[in-house]
């Protein structure tokens, strides 16, 4: 087989690269180690930048989205029971939108489909030849039998634990990491939310966020030792310590029930550089992870596909490599600020095993800082709408 793009992993950054290259009429073959309904049981980000919004709506996959997405004008940060909005309106003139990860992959998978798209589920022994050189290609398995493709160019869309990372030689490929000492307790309930608006909680028992999916959908973290087991929590502690790090009067308000799913995400900021090695270009989660905290993982997944939708329609339409030889760079240039807000509001809101009083004393300092000056509530909320592509 042939074709001009090989796409390792139908993740929402694989679909949404397939669906934007069918449309300007670049072939491309999708290949996922799960099953279709594995992938959409993942329960992820469902905050999205208005540059994603944008990538969505001319993939022509934004109809659901428009219809039933939530927009968010702002957000609420407390420390005890001071609380803090951030206008993203006032201070932007941007929002965000409060969609699930699970809708956004249905939606694309909906386009692939009815478009013929081609994608080849529960693969195994995926491996990536040649990148370095202009004939690459893929080899893998499925049902029992070995297949190989032949391309033009491969798009590394397969996670922190893919093929297409380790692919890039040791001595070519660099990684940063920071991993950190705690995680964060995630239940979804079929409850109405605490809040119209997202709720960053710092409080003297750790870290809380009240999030949601729809209006009876409810989405709440608490940060947690990250030697827990989730099933070691039970939905009444998890209520329990939920009410003691939001502000009274959202605890007085919260509406409890059983736990649908509950699991507990380690957090970590990761990057390896460089994107691009040959032909093979890293998308999302295969080069970079950010901490769920302010929403950016998906969202810096988009920008990547922005970056090398871009590049590689200038290399199809115009002959022109400009925009896949500087993918890289300006793909880095943009995870990384992303992986700094992630990382500031990370250790802005949650509390540290080795912090000291001092430490406590600072968060709060930023935070007194952060309600009384409105430069630094828009760079803030610059960063949580989404820096420009």
């Amino acid at each position: 087989m042939r074709t001009q793009v090989v796409i390792v992993g139908g993740g929402p950054s694989g679909l949404l690269l397939s669906q934007l290259l069918h449309l300007r009429g670049i072939e491309s073959v999708i290949l996922e180690r799960q099953t279709r309904a594995h992938v959409l049981g993942r329960i992820r980000a469902g905050v999205l930048e208005q540059g994603f919004v944008r990538l969505m709506a001319e993939a022509g996959c934004d109809r659901r989205l428009q219809a039933e997405g939530i927009p968010h004008h702002g957000t609420l940060i407390s420390q005890d029971d001071t609380v803090l909005r951030i206008d993203f309106s006032a201070l932007t003139g941007s929002s965000v939108v409060v969609y699930g990860q699970t809708e956004v992959t249905q939606d694309l998978y909906a386009a692939r489909e009815a478009a013929g798209g081609g994608i080849e589920f529960s693969v195994e022994d995926v491996a990536i030849h040649d990148a370095d050189r202009d004939t690459p290609f893929v080899t893998y398995s499925r049902d029992g039998s070995e297949r190989r493709i032949d391309c033009d160019f491969i798009a590394g869309c397969d996670g922190f634990h893919g093929v297409s990372r380790k692919t890039i030689p040791d001595k070519v490929r660099r990684e940063f990491e920071k991993v950190y000492p705690f995680g964060w307790l995630g239940i979804l309930s079929e409850t109405p939310p605490v809040s119209d608006e997202l709720i960053y909680a710092n409080s003297s028992h750790g870290f809380a966020l009240c999030s949601m999916r729809n209006p009876r959908l409810s989405r709440y973290y608490v940060q947690c030792p990250i030697t827990d087991n989730a099933a070691d929590w039970s939905d009444e502690a998890f209520w329990t310590a939920l009410r003691q790090r939001i502000p009274a009067e959202a605890a007085a308000r919260l509406e409890t029930g059983p736990s649908i799913e509950k699991s507990i995400a380690p957090l970590r900021s990761f990057v390896t550089e460089p994107m691009r090695w040959g032909r093979l270009f890293l998308c999302g989660d295969a080069a970079h992870i950010v901490p769920p905290t302010g929403a950016k993982g998906l969202n810096t997944a988009a920008s990547d596909v922005h970056y090398l939708y871009t590049g590689l329609r200038q290399f199809y339409e115009e002959n022109d490599a400009e925009g896949i030889d500087r993918y890289s760079e300006r793909a880095l240039a943009r995870v990384w600020k992303a992986e700094r807000f992630s990382w500031w509001l990370t250790g802005l809101l949650h509390r540290f095993p080795d912090q000291s009083e001092f430490d406590t004393r600072m968060q709060r300092a930023e935070l007194d800082f952060l309600a009384g000056n409105e430069a630094a509530q828009k760079v803030l909320a610059e960063n949580y709408v989404g820096l420009p592509y």
